[in-house]
């Protein structure tokens, strides 16, 4: 390699170890509550190829650039982007992309940690017989009175970031591969009983063919299903980026970028194969938008045959996905505090976690007492509340430029011996990756960052 760099974080003790943590990084409630009603509103099975065609040519190419970039800095985002700056001779404001990424992170985690609350807070609704024979207006109605009760979202949101805190606070090895190798698994396990149960409905073929039957797809589709399979691999927030400083310099990242990438979308098929049946078998509609999960699929769950059961089974599932994706938001944040401010993990953690736990009342507030309380937001020319703006600038701002810069970074400031030091793969596969990550995914998320902006 060109640089003799460790991360004082520690290191994962496996390649295995590592996929895990990316995957569950990458696999969160956009891949089971996001994937499904996209595919639903958006005409299925063509819907899913396109998906699966930008998975490949956008995601796949910047996830391998940004493990690359965080294995040959080991540190931080921001210590790490400072010091390849530096190495290359390259202009320090280099170092922006990493408080880009991890300011993005921290902003994501704030308001996702009140989704995820909503999630907790169902396995135990669901748990007590709450949604037993409950009709469509109840449902609704159940969901209401969760989010209109800023003082129950705002336990929810504290106990998770609680127990997000304690993972971080751990360390590499303690804390966060204990977690994942532990959690991981159950997630799969708990999707795959749920993909059981949905073969004994009757119309586990009407959500196969749903799902990857072609259907008409329009260019907001195309856009948005190009959108997703960027986000969802979480890239552009420094999660990955971190999280590749702690790989050895023995492994694959190429293999990597590819088994992280497939595990994720088969998460996300997987979610669809377990949701789409029972949501036939009920006589729901699979574009149902957001709703889906948290007040339509309580209604199937109140009527089917051990309903209880699996209803449990999926808000669990839902918080372990929201739980490893969480953990990896916040690590940046931490690894940067530990890095330049010589504070112990444990109070770095519990001092970034304060700090999100905070912003996230804004969120929390945002469904109740702030409701009627709006920003306008450049470009879009609507007035959004305060959780909408946070999800507008993250997710169609913040994390389009950080993927793009990524890629600018990794195939046009970056020494191409550098690169190849790196990844390490067989010449052809690195042709093909510089070629994509020069020119084919800077152009795509181009696009998906001039639409969020209302440009085209």
């Amino acid at each position: 390699m060109g640089n003799n760099r460790t991360s004082i974080h520690g290191q994962w003790t496996s390649r295995t170890v590592f996929i895990l943590a990316a995957t569950g990084s990458a696999v969160g409630l956009g891949n089971i509550w996001k994937f499904p009603y996209i595919t639903g509103e958006n005409g299925g099975g063509t819907f899913v190829l396109v998906y699966l065609l930008c998975i490949a040519l956008i995601g796949i190419p910047i996830m391998m650039a940004e493990i690359m970039i965080g294995r040959r800095g080991k540190q931080s985002p921001i210590n790490t982007m400072a010091a390849l700056a530096k190495e290359e001779r390259r202009n320090p404001s280099w170092v922006w992309l990493g408080w880009m990424g991890v300011a993005a992170g921290f902003l994501i985690l704030s308001y996702y940690s009140v989704i995820a609350g909503w999630a907790m807070s169902y396995v135990f609704r669901t748990a007590g017989g709450m949604f037993l024979g409950v009709t469509a207006d109840g449902a609704n109605s159940i969901f209401t009175e969760l989010v209109s009760d800023p003082e129950r979202l705002l336990a929810w949101h504290t106990i998770f970031m609680v127990i997000t805190i304690m993972v971080v606070a751990r360390g590499v090895k303690d804390g966060i591969e204990k977690a994942v190798t532990l959690l991981m698994p159950l997630l799969f396990g708990f999707l795959l009983l749920i993909v059981i149960y949905a073969m004994s409905t009757g119309y586990f073929m009407d959500g196969i063919r749903f799902l990857f039957t072609p259907g008409p797809i329009d260019g907001k589709g195309i856009l948005i299903a190009m959108g997703h399979a960027f986000f969802t691999l979480s890239l552009g927030m420094g999660a990955i980026m971190v999280y590749g400083s702690y790989l050895s310099d023995q492994h694959s990242i190429a293999q990597a970028a590819i088994l992280i990438a497939l595990a994720d979308t088969v998460v996300a098929l997987l979610a669809g194969m377990a949701i789409f049946p029972i949501v036939f078998a009920n006589g729901l509609e699979p574009g149902a938008g957001p709703g889906l999960i948290f007040q339509t699929l309580p209604i199937a769950f109140g009527h089917m045959d051990g309903g209880t059961l699996i209803g449990v089974m999926f808000f669990v599932l839902l918080v372990f996905a929201a739980w490893t994706s969480a953990i990896s938001l916040i690590e940046p944040a931490v690894a940067y505090m530990v890095e330049n401010k010589g504070y112990s993990r444990i109070y770095a953690s519990i001092s970034i976690g304060f700090f999100t736990w905070f912003v996230g009342l804004g969120t929390v507030f945002s469904f109740n007492i702030w409701k009627d309380k709006t920003l306008t937001i450049p470009f879009l020319f609507e007035k959004l509340t305060f959780f909408d703006t946070l999800d507008y600038l993250t997710a169609n701002i913040m994390l389009p430029l950080g993927g793009l810069f990524i890629a600018i970074f990794a195939a046009w400031v970056m020494r191409e011996q550098s690169t190849r030091e790196e990844l390490a793969t067989f010449p052809i596969i690195y042709k093909l990756w510089r070629v994509l990550v020069r020119y084919i995914t800077p152009l795509a998320v181009m696009v998906v960052f001039l639409k969020a902006v209302g440009a085209i």
